[in-house]
């Protein structure tokens, strides 16, 4: 029964959006829709990031439910009661709203995806687009529900809450690419050679977010105290094995011990160093593409947030990670995956060009 409760509360929550786009005047409510959910989730992202960083995966332990209700006001005799024999614990009346909000807003979107998915079969001659995008989008986001349900039964498990966040990317990542393909943008045939360049941006930037997510999974923010060495050392001593170890409980190694120092500093390091890589890379890459008219937009706005991540992740370091700029690079690295896709796409639809260009034909757009 509460089940179905919760449902009915993510149904509600997705009315919202869905009102403002049947009401907006814009002709085609498909694509406002893509979008409209394109955003949210990015939204449910960035929330994810700040259930996870304010300790609060395990404000209701279990899954969907909340003490085996809907909502915590009616689980608050069992809330107040794990809260007193554990004050420092992770259950809190504050860490169940934050952990049922993400859980409700979830279902919200998982309700826009399922209208995305009878649209496009119903008007799949009008749309010109595959309806399997949409359908896969939400065998996506049924895996993505089962992953947060091993969230919290597994109490945590660093490799299942990293997946969970990758593919909350991954689905944010789709439909970005499906906003694209439905939004008309001209692309300029000179820019065609760089795709693979935009290809292997977004090859590092998303190793790049799986290494982040283990650091922010394994609590290893501040593993490293100084900058630019770490804890006064260009090369600390580190425990790759342990560190990188996956199928194991959150703070302990594969054998059950507590995890080390020296394994939460190899965590961390790799993905700083690696950021050296990344970061330059990704600047380059929206420099240079800035002087195409048509990918000048795009390309700014992701040399801009490259830098702004960049800051954002050296100040959660020499601020001792303060909440707020935490929460925003997590949501930097949402932002620019969305971009570098966006930039892809357009690169496709430039190569499509340049060979239409080549051949004397115009070759249909991918679907």
């Amino acid at each position: 029964m509460f089940v179905l409760q919760i449902c009915l509360t993510g149904l509600c929550i997705a009315l919202f959006p869905l009102t403002y786009i049947w009401v907006k005047g814009d002709a085609n409510k498909f694509r406002k829709l893509v979008w409209v959910t394109t955003f949210l989730t990015m939204d449910l992202v960035m929330f994810g990031g700040f259930t996870r960083l304010t300790d609060s995966g395990l404000g209701c332990p279990d899954w969907p439910g909340c003490y085996g209700t809907a909502s915590p006001f009616v689980a608050h005799a069992a809330i107040h009661a794990a809260h007193a024999l554990m004050p420092t614990g992770p259950v809190s009346m504050t860490k169940a709203w934050i952990e049922m909000l993400h859980r409700y807003f979830a279902t919200a979107i998982g309700v826009l995806i399922v209208v995305q998915v009878v649209l496009a079969w119903a008007k799949r001659r009008q749309l010109q687009i595959s309806p399997w995008w949409p359908t896969a989008l939400l065998a996506l986001i049924c895996v993505q529900g089962a992953f947060g349900a091993w969230t919290v039964t597994l109490k945590l498990q660093p490799v299942i809450v990293t997946i969970h966040l990758l593919l909350g990317l991954a689905m944010l990542a789709m439909l970005g690419w499906l906003g694209a393909r439905l939004t008309p943008a001209p692309a300029d045939p000179q820019a065609a050679p760089w795709q693979g360049a935009a290809v292997f941006g977004l090859i590092l930037l998303i190793v790049q977010i799986a290494l982040g997510g283990w650091v922010s999974t394994n609590y290893a923010v501040l593993a490293c105290s100084d900058f630019p060495t770490c804890n006064g050392m260009w090369v600390p001593p580190m425990d790759f094995s342990h560190g990188f170890h996956l199928w194991r409980q959150l703070g302990r190694t594969g054998d059950g011990e507590v995890l080390s120092q020296d394994a939460l500093v190899a965590i961390h390091w790799l993905h700083r160093t690696f950021a050296f890589v990344v970061v330059p890379y990704i600047a380059w890459l929206a420099w240079k593409l800035r002087r195409y008219a048509t990918l000048r937009a795009p390309a700014t706005g992701l040399l801009a947030v490259i830098v702004i991540q960049f800051v954002t992740g050296l100040s959660n370091i020499v601020l001792q990670w303060p909440l707020a700029i935490a929460v925003a690079h997590n949501g930097g690295s949402a932002v620019l995956l969305l971009l570098l896709v966006m930039l892809n796409y357009r690169l496709s639809v430039a190569r499509l060009g340049a060979r239409c260009d080549a051949t004397g034909y115009a070759p249909s757009r991918a679907r």
